[in-house]
């Protein structure tokens, strides 16, 4: 038996046989708490610039004696404008050094105490991985946090969900073997560290358990993955949207069932990230009874826990301002810029694109994350993940970015009734006087009936979504249309599998300026 606590004056009972049978429904006495926090992030409205200057000022004085606060002299009256001065921007191979300390057991280097928890990001086509910082403060501020968040707004949207009627099945990644560590220290991916640290309470009402959800080996992980959820009343998911995907039809192929929801018929909601949502969209409609089912974003990297959707009208997200980060923002034109122009929130502007910057309450300062936003909206700041700093075409002046894929692929499944589980695209050069264009390497979950035709939508959905790419394709004189290579099944898995990077939030880059990822995917095609 275990007793939360919900206030002052509010205190329930959990039993362990209550939860199981799935007799209780605990929504009603758990929504006062999120509702409380709704009401605290009225402040990003009206106050945001407030918030994230009392961030700043947090995040500065709880690093002043640090090895990083001494060198830059934090003292508790910088101010922003003496912070931006002083402090230069950082790339993770600027930061890697002192990280690495980190790894090591040092103490005070970019954040007060000693880091345990290391969060394993690649983010690169190369297989060279990041070691993120997972301290105390940021598992607790800021990721943690960031889940409350995630259900608060969701029950702010639906007034009648029983998402605490049941179990909440969470799909995650494992630990990492590769680098030899002090006891106690450990390194894997997000969802591994956050999974081993989360609160008793909370592994009453999840699946699977920690043995099965920190599996490395997805070969034994997805069957145990089957097995451990097929019979329980599984209300929400969390994940990537494409290897949830791969559960979810081998519980249908289990069960023998055409609609996931004749397997788990109070399943309400899909808290998904680390991808964008947009390919797989109409594939989940497929296997969802829409009438049922909610889908809410989340923008939750190695990093922090920034953003969450909070309505239907649109799923663009809410920056978090209070939960340990502050944010900042360079356009996207200045990015590979050696001094570029950097924004603070409050100086953002609807329908401008950034890379977005952080200094967070994991070590990571004025940190150039990797990835681009587009604002749209100020008040508060909601913004769409457009893609990463690196990851887009721009070998002929396209301009070609991942959200514009994104939304291209969708639409071209829409129109040829395919399905796509994973994609890549790369350039192909001019040559033997013929012109450059992109070549797409696509698996299909449900492939189109004429290949060509899914060029030849895929090639005007990207005109309509892209001036820059409808310029050099016009009439053919710069661009040629795309190319579809069709990969066999399970080629992008293979990929990650051997470059260390299956599972958990690891996911294949959509773009690339160059052909060495294709290049490399490609050759693991032409091996089946």
């Amino acid at each position: 038996m275990l007793r939360a606590e919900l206030g002052k004056n509010c205190i329930f009972v959990v039993t362990r046989k209550n939860i199981k049978l799935g007799m209780f429904n605990f929504t009603p006495l758990v929504r006062p708490l999120f509702e409380n926090r709704i009401r605290r992030s009225l402040r990003f409205i009206d106050y945001g610039d407030v918030v994230q200057r009392e961030q700043l000022y947090e995040l500065i004085g709880q690093a002043s004696f640090t090895e990083f606060g001494q060198k830059y002299k934090f003292i508790d009256s910088l101010t922003y404008d003496q912070f931006r001065e002083r402090v230069p921007l950082h790339s993770y191979e600027d930061l890697k050094p002192a990280i690495m300390r980190m790894v090591a057991g040092e103490k005070n280097v970019l954040w007060r105490g000693v880091t345990m928890r290391f969060a394993q990001s690649s983010g690169t086509s190369d297989g060279k991985s990041k070691y993120i910082p997972i301290t105390n403060d940021s598992l607790s501020r800021c990721h943690y946090q960031g889940g409350f968040d995630v259900v608060a707004h969701y029950l702010n949207l639906v007034p009648d969900s029983r998402i605490f009627a049941g179990k909440s099945f969470i799909l995650g990644g494992s630990f990492a073997n590769e680098l030899k560590l002090k006891p106690g220290v450990r390194v894997g991916d997000l969802s591994a560290n956050l999974i081993e640290n989360i609160n008793p309470v909370a592994n009453l009402v999840r699946i699977p358990g920690k043995r099965i959800a920190l599996m490395e080996d997805w070969e034994q992980k997805l069957p145990a993955l089957v097995d451990s959820s097929i019979n329980e009343n599984v209300t929400n998911i969390s994940g990537v949207p494409s290897w949830f995907l791969t559960v979810i039809e081998e519980v249908m192929r289990r069960k023998g069932v055409k609609c996931i929801h004749e397997v788990w018929p109070n399943l309400e909601v899909f808290f998904h990230g680390g991808i964008s949502f947009e390919p797989y969209r109409d594939r989940y409609m497929q296997l969802c009874d829409a009438s049922r089912m909610h889908y809410l974003e989340t923008y939750n990297a190695s990093e922090g826990f920034f953003a969450v959707q909070t309505s239907w009208e649109s799923n663009a997200m809410m920056l978090l301002l209070d939960v340990g980060v502050f944010y900042e923002f360079i356009p996207v034109e200045d990015a590979e810029s050696d001094n570029p122009r950097v924004l603070p929130l409050w100086e953002v502007e609807k329908g401008k694109t950034y890379a977005l910057v952080i200094t967070a309450n994991n070590g990571l300062w004025r940190y150039k994350i990797g990835d681009t936003v587009r604002v749209e909206q100020t008040a508060p700041v909601k913004i769409r993940i457009a893609g990463r700093t690196r990851h887009y075409i721009n070998a002929f002046g396209e301009e070609l970015m991942v959200y514009n894929a994104d939304e291209a692929i969708k639409r071209a499944c829409r129109d040829t009734g395919a399905a796509v589980a994973d994609y890549t695209a790369a350039p192909v050069y001019a040559a033997e006087g013929k012109h450059g264009h992109h070549q797409w390497l696509v698996e299909f979950s449900v492939p189109p009936k004429d290949t060509e035709q899914f060029a030849e939508s895929l090639d005007s959905h990207l005109k309509e979504l892209n001036s820059d790419y409808e310029a050099k394709r016009y009439k053919g004189i710069f661009l040629d249309g795309p190319e579809i290579t069709v990969a066999r099944e399970g080629v992008f898995e293979r990929w990650l599998g051997e470059t260390g990077k299956l599972g958990g939030q690891r996911k294949v880059p959509r773009l690339s300026n160059d052909r060495a990822l294709i290049s490399q995917l490609l050759d693991i095609n032409n091996e089946y």
